[in-house]
């Protein structure tokens, strides 16, 4: 018997504002913006030429302070294993790179590395302005992995900065604490082969299901039954797939869509869509004297007249792995 078709969509698919002073003098002159820039700027060189330059020793301890969580930051993304926890991770190594500019911008370095420790600051302060970028990313999903973020970074002329100048002071005074000694991952794009079974924990049935994708990303669509995964099944864009033998039972349908799919990770590195329909799949069995009935469902991942199958929105850290 074959029952009615479901269908679904999976795509989830400054005001700036300048204010002039101008301030009355007693004697009728006026004092406006820029006589006082010009003597905040003069108390402040006669600041800095005050302070003296910071022996190589002192300078080391500063660097190495600074430096040293940078990297262990920008390595301890990789260590990420949920959304939620990719951008805390991504939001701690911008608030390593910004209060290591912080530390290190009041100071005069020794005489021989200014123009590295220069370059050094303004690689920092671009770097937090790239992981300010990729945080975004993660938040509306563009980046999905802690390997995709770290991809995106190692190709960015941001990281490539850093890494030079940090190379820069090591060769310039053997000042290693600058130094990121990490390389990332390069960016790919993996699929599986159309029909691929990822998940086959409850089968044996006489069940069918049919999964057309007409949707510009591949997907992976999951039948949960219980708390327990039951199958799932990985279908490519413009593709349809055929799962067999699935046993009798009221089954959940989860299913997620994007680019890139990590099989180690169950999920797509970029442009990940989360999604469930709101309605059960169920299957039975009939037997009679005379013959056999079952269920045979249809699900269509693409916009269709006459859909008949509302979806919803599933957090990625509560979708089943």
């Amino acid at each position: 018997m074959i029952s009615p078709r479901l269908s679904a969509l999976a795509l989830a698919a400054s005001l700036t504002l300048t204010l002039t002073a101008c301030t009355s003098i007693g004697n009728g002159a006026s004092s406006g913006p820029g006589d006082a820039a010009a003597g905040t700027g003069k108390d402040a060189a006669s600041s800095s030429d005050a302070a003296p330059a910071l022996t190589p020793e002192a300078y080391q301890v500063e660097l190495d302070a600074a430096g040293g969580p940078v990297g262990t930051a920008l390595r301890d993304i990789s260590k990420a294993r949920t959304l939620k926890s990719l951008g805390q991770r991504v939001q701690r190594a911008r608030s390593a790179v910004e209060t290591a500019a912080e530390r290190l911008g009041p100071l005069r370095p020794p005489a021989e590395i200014g123009t590295e420790h220069t370059d050094y600051l303004a690689a920092l302060r671009a770097m937090n302005g790239k992981l300010d970028d990729l945080g975004q990313a993660v938040d509306d999903r563009s980046l999905c992995t802690a390997s995709s973020v770290l991809a995106r970074l190692g190709k960015s002329s941001e990281f490539g900065g850093l890494k030079e100048a940090g190379a820069d002071l090591a060769g310039g005074g053997d000042y290693k604490g600058g130094v990121i000694a990490f390389t990332p991952p390069k960016e790919r794009t993996r699929r599986l082969g159309n029909g691929t079974i990822l998940a086959s924990a409850v089968r044996g049935g006489r069940g069918t299901l049919t999964v057309k994708n007409g949707t510009a990303g591949d997907s992976v669509v999951s039948l949960v039954l219980g708390k327990r995964k039951a199958v799932s099944v990985y279908v490519r864009k413009n593709s349809t797939a055929k799962v067999t033998n699935i046993k009798d039972g009221k089954y959940r349908v989860y299913f997620t869509s994007g680019v890139d799919y990590d099989r180690a990770a169950r999920g797509f590195t970029r442009n990940c869509v989360y999604q469930k329909f709101d309605d059960p799949l169920p299957y039975k069995t009939t037997y009679t004297a005379t013959q056999i009935r079952w269920d045979t469902w249809t699900l269509t991942l693409n916009k269709m007249i006459g859909g008949n199958a509302s979806t919803s929105d599933v957090s990625p850290d509560d979708f089943p792995a």
